[in-house]
């Protein structure tokens, strides 16, 4: 007998935003200044993908503080993409979920015919190879027209050659997640079960098992990797929007 209580999507996105604000001090505020550039650099009804969207955190508080905007939101997660699907159908037409892997070639073969103004991502693409990462900025960059930005929020660790500071994020990290967990936020993988044992999720669990077999944690990308990256995938200008310790967000403007 499953004694996982049923909960609606957006109870377990709600349950996601507290497990993510563990891992991610003053995620808000990373939002915040996304947002910001949003609402400075581009127009009221602008359309823009979710890159590795996730349950669809990010595209849910987007489309809330812009009521003309519209969202495309891709992941590879099916248990994520099912949660993404039930949030994001409360606005309509203005958002879609689609599923599509982007350590694949093909990855952006069903955002066909769809043109963006902005690409954002949240904690996301650091499950990127440095390959895969080069490869999906260069797609992105072919993608885009001139003047649309991309918008990457993640941790992009120190380096050995800044121990000080990678020693105070680390120590950092430690006390928010302490504190988080303390106050009965879930855990990574406590969120994770709760979703996988939703009613009739089990079939969606064992295909997120087999999705995602074989693909182990990839080695962290420094800040300067990204934006050596985004240069080199034809972005014109790259900077960092907002920092604090190691969790950054930056942009490239096509």
């Amino acid at each position: 007998m499953n004694d996982t209580p049923s909960l609606p999507p957006r109870d377990l996105l709600a349950r996601w935003d507290d497990q993510q604000a563990a891992y991610v001090a003053h995620r808000d505020l990373r939002f915040d200044a996304m947002f910001d550039v949003l609402d400075l650099h581009l127009p009221p009804d602008f359309h823009a993908l979710d890159l590795a969207c996730g349950p669809g955190s990010l595209a849910d508080r987007a489309l809330r503080r812009f009521p003309h905007a519209s969202f495309t939101a891709v992941d590879h997660d099916p248990l994520l993409l099912h949660v993404a699907r039930g949030v994001l159908a409360d606005h309509g037409d203005r958002a879609s979920v689609l599923d599509t892997d982007l350590v694949r070639d093909d990855w952006s073969a069903p955002l066909a015919g769809r043109t963006f103004d902005a690409v954002l991502s949240s904690t996301a693409l650091h499950w990127l190879s440095p390959t895969d990462l080069l490869r999906v900025y260069t797609r992105l960059a072919e993608l885009l027209a001139p003047g649309a930005v991309l918008l990457n929020a993640d941790h992009l660790r120190f380096g050995p050659d800044q121990e000080t500071l990678r020693s105070l994020s680390a120590e950092h990290d430690t006390r928010v997640q302490r504190a988080a967990f303390a106050a009965g936020a879930d855990t990574w993988d406590d969120w994770f079960a709760l979703a996988a044992g939703q009613p009739g999720m089990g079939p969606v669990a064992a295909e997120r098992e087999r999705r995602f077999a074989g693909r182990p944690p990839q080695p962290p990308a420094p800040l300067h990797f990204h934006l050596s990256a985004l240069r080199t995938a034809g972005f014109g200008e790259v900077g960092t929007v907002w920092q604090y310790l190691d969790d950054h967000v930056v942009l490239a403007r096509r």
